[in-house]
């Protein structure tokens, strides 16, 4: 299946200059999603995933339905403020500023191998702060998956020592 027919390309969204890969339409296709979903299902047992991690929130969509196909967990990793227990937080650098994600303290167990899901590798700044935040806490991340790669914009290469799994890759255009 070419998940490209599925992504709908917008120009100039959410600023001039910027390609928009909007998933709505692989969303919306029932055929499409479950493909997705299992080409990254096949990702996470090659890594021998015990747990799955998502960034709020593109990656609870992917990442639950895996999760629930391996009957393993699904720890979000939030915003500041949206979970009832005690966190843990990390801080990082986005291009305009600065972001926080946020994890239940007690959320991963040490030595759990962790496979992080999400839609889209841009940057990286992101998945690096989920990453060193499931290692916190004591986790073992041993993969990345993602949808859609932005490979012009490198954020593979903050991942050397962990393998990445990307379904779709998009180059400048």
């Amino acid at each position: 299946m070419n998940l490209k027919d599925y992504i709908a390309t917008i120009k100039d969204f959410p600023v001039k200059g910027i390609m928009f890969r909007d998933i709505t339409p692989l969303l919306e296709n029932g055929e499409a999603f479950d493909y997705a979903c299992n080409e990254l299902k096949k990702f996470a047992l090659e890594v021998g995933a015990d747990v799955i991690c998502g960034p709020e929130s593109r990656g609870f969509i992917f990442g639950c339905p895996i999760a629930k196909d391996l009957k393993i967990g699904f720890v979000p990793i939030r915003k500041p403020g949206k979970l009832p227990r005690e966190t843990v937080s990390i801080s990082y650098d986005l291009e305009y500023g600065k972001n926080v994600l946020c994890m239940h303290k007690d959320s991963i167990k040490k030595g759990q191998k962790v496979l992080i899901v999400d839609d889209l590798l841009a940057t990286g700044g992101t998945v690096k702060a989920a990453k060193d935040l499931i290692e916190q806490l004591g986790g073992e991340v041993v993969g990345c998956a993602f949808v859609i790669e932005l490979v012009d914009l490198k954020g593979r290469e903050l991942f050397k020592d962990i393998k990445v799994k990307s379904l779709l890759e998009y180059e400048g255009e």
